[in-house]
């Protein structure tokens, strides 16, 4: 587990609550995208007026979900500073939180967000990366089903040696909605393949409704790359539809993205740390870059497992605390902690997309 900072005492612990989540329609694969609705109220979700506040207010009341995560540093004064922040965002693979049958996160992301630099940066950890929880050799994606969002922090951390400073906790339940809710989403696909609706050809301009961009986001049986390739589709769905969330000019369109979190979002954010956030951090998606841990292939106990070198694991956390505006760590081991790419302003193997309107 990472450990505290001297200045635990003074910062907010997040105690875990019981609530429970109205069951949705099960999903098999991927479970990811709710959390783009985060994103989407940090850069516009104050566009609306006093209605749309209210009703943002009352739609996060019930996301809200007190954490007892283990905060390395003072969340409410890195807001307040406008200092760059960190977000997990995990995808449970059940579709219905709060269940006494958990799952496991298929898809976690660390987002940073730089208001300065008006940038956010999205990095993939493979669900099969190899941590050690509770003693033993697991995938990294078990850690919320042993403990929870806590333990799925704590993990990440101590893996990277980054702060996280909230979380994120999202199912697949209000997936077709939220996307209909913008009215689609366009994109060039990365590769041609059906699986369910998507029916996709590779760098063609295509439009996805809520269903299509679910199956063309989660599948990964025919991708040469497996589930770094699914990752990619993942992250290019999540800037097109923030993009064209940040676009939308009318407020039922915007209740409707509203509706589409209930029961399908958990996070410590409060409603006043969006707003807060929203004040200081609108911009940051002027610039979406994104990278992959990379790891190898490899048997353990007859499971598959991803094993990133210790020279990876130093590269993607030296570019994660850069864009925090961090030192790079000095707990890690690997030769990237002193390469050239720990001094790159853009991460190696990073892919990037620039907006200049909405």
């Amino acid at each position: 587990m990472a450990s505290k900072n001297s200045n635990n005492d003074n910062q907010t612990r997040r105690r875990s609550s019981q609530a429970h989540f109205k069951q949705p329609k099960k999903h098999r694969g991927l479970k990811w995208t709710i959390f783009i609705v985060l994103l989407i109220l940090i850069t516009g979700g104050a566009a609306y007026g006093i209605h749309a506040y209210f009703a943002a207010r009352d739609a996060f009341q019930a996301t809200y979900q007190k954490g007892d995560t283990n905060k390395l540093r003072n969340v409410n004064q890195v807001i307040k500073d406008g200092k760059p922040l960190s977000i997990l965002l995990l995808g449970t693979d059940t579709g219905a939180l709060g269940r006494h049958d958990t799952g496991r996160t298929d898809t976690i992301i660390v987002a940073t967000v730089n208001a300065q630099k008006k940038t956010a940066y999205l990095t993939s950890i493979p669900r099969d990366t190899n941590v050690t929880l509770q003693g033993g050799t697991q995938k990294i994606n078990a850690a919320y089903t042993l403990g929870g969002a806590p333990m799925a922090v704590d993990t990440v951390q101590n893996l990277l040696d980054v702060p996280i400073d909230f979380y994120a906790l999202v199912n697949m339940g209000g997936l077709e909605k939220m996307v209909n809710a913008v009215g689609g989403v366009d994109l060039k696909p990365l590769l041609t393949f059906s699986y369910g609706h998507a029916h996709v050809v590779k760098g063609r301009q295509t439009h996805l409704n809520g269903k299509q961009a679910l199956d063309y986001s989660r599948m990964r049986e025919t991708d040469p790359l497996g589930d770094y390739g699914r990752q990619k589709r993942q992250r290019q769905v999540i800037q097109k539809l923030l993009i064209k969330a940040m676009g939308i000019g009318s407020i039922p369109r915007y209740q409707s993205i509203l509706t589409s979190l209930k029961g399908n979002l958990k996070t410590d954010l409060t409603f006043d740390d969006l707003i807060a956030i929203r004040g200081k951090y609108g911009d940051a998606t002027h610039h979406i870059k994104s990278q992959t841990l990379q790891g190898q292939d490899a048997m353990i106990d007859n499971l598959s497992y991803q094993v990133p070198t210790a020279t990876e694991i130093a590269r993607v956390s030296t570019n994660i605390r850069r864009s925090l505006g961090l030192a790079k760590s000095t707990k890690l081991t690997g030769n990237a902690a002193q390469s050239g790419n720990a001094n790159s302003a853009t991460p190696a193997n990073a892919t990037t997309e620039t907006t200049t309107g909405y």
